[in-house]
């Protein structure tokens, strides 16, 4: 079995695509002989060393895979051999082959091809359980969608169409606007040339917004707080400000680390605040609640509502550009790699 190994915390020379033994089921999982798979920043950032869940490097990381069942662990029912499918994994996914709990697999639509597949669970499913979930999203609400041309921020905008009179800010250099235009974003913001603070209070009215979906961490955690208005929210659910460049940068860590804010019930009871936190891979032990919403996603690509919109696919010996390409913010929605 090939698979894309992380050898060492580095740049995108420490990936390797190696040969190992192929997985076996326990009991309750399946094995997928895998098609396609999601590549996020959240595993850039494990290859940098800057992302705590990640196993020890040499590891093989990847959240998410389209694929087609070929073994059965023991006990296993609901699916089947040569079922086509899409699952969570809990890292392994960067390989030919990975075996996930079958509580955690859900049968792919035949329409559905294995790229799109592959880019649907994790983004749209942070995208919903962000929206949907924590946010309990309303008719009319304003939204700050940052990195928005992103998977996560392409699929948010996508989402947020299916709710009457919503109105997105969505921050991404000015070469993606067009886009961003295209996915239902009502005011494109360029972050790179103009305070996206001040420009979303001056189309508000001096008012702000009412949520605010940051995976950006760190200062601005602190400005979206500013950019509340009385009942607003933040969801916190990435530290992409941690990362610059192809290495970590530890005083660019510490920098941002002394800028997140400090919080206190108080605080958020005074200014009629809420703050929130997502991480999908800590909810792997509510396999329940996972699949339900990735069943509502599917749902949603049933009816039209949401597509996944791939930037690129990348075989597995190029995934050192498919890294490089996330870590250089060049993406336009989804980054696959494929065996």
């Amino acid at each position: 079995m090939r698979a894309v190994w992380i050898t060492r915390a580095g740049g995108t020379e420490v990936l390797a695509v190696r040969e190992s033994p192929g997985p076996q089921p326990a009991p309750g999982e399946v094995r997928i002989a895998v098609r396609a798979a999601g590549l996020n920043f959240a595993e850039v950032m494990a290859r940098q060393g800057l992302y705590p869940d990640a196993p020890e490097p040499p590891c093989v990381v990847g959240y998410e895979v389209a694929g087609v069942v070929d073994t059965l662990g023991a006990g296993v029912t609901g699916v089947e051999v040569g079922q086509r499918v899409q699952a969570l994994v809990r890292f392994g996914g960067h390989a030919e082959a990975v075996c996930a709990p079958v509580e955690r697999v859900v049968p792919m639509p035949d329409d559905l091809t294995f790229t799109d597949g592959a880019a649907l669970p994790v983004n749209y499913l942070t995208a919903y359980h962000m929206l949907f979930r924590v946010a309990n999203l309303r008719p009319g609400a304003r939204v700050v969608v940052h990195m928005a041309a992103g998977g996560v921020g392409i699929a948010v905008l996508q989402l947020c169409r299916t709710v009457p009179g919503v109105v997105t800010f969505g921050t991404a250099s000015a070469a993606k606007h067009e886009v961003l235009r295209e996915e239902g974003c009502t005011h494109p913001i360029d972050y790179r040339t103009e305070d996206y603070v001040a420009r979303i209070r001056e189309l508000t009215g001096g008012e702000g917004a009412d949520l605010v979906l940051d995976p950006l961490g760190g200062r601005d955690w602190r400005r979206g707080l500013r950019l509340l208005r009385p009942v607003g929210q933040l969801v916190a659910y990435g530290f992409a400000n941690l990362s610059t460049g192809e290495r970590r940068s530890l005083r660019r860590m510490a920098s941002q680390l002394a800028r997140v804010p400090l919080l206190t019930p108080y605080g958020l009871m005074d200014r009629n605040h809420t703050v929130s936190g997502v991480n999908l891979g800590h909810l792997w032990n509510r396999a329940d609640l996972l699949r339900e919403e990735l069943e509502a996603v599917l749902e949603l690509w049933r009816a039209g509502a949401v597509r996944p919109r791939v930037d690129a696919v990348f075989p597995f010996e190029e995934a050192a550009a498919a890294h490089r390409r996330i870590g250089e913010r060049r993406n336009v929605g989804k980054v696959v790699l494929v065996p």
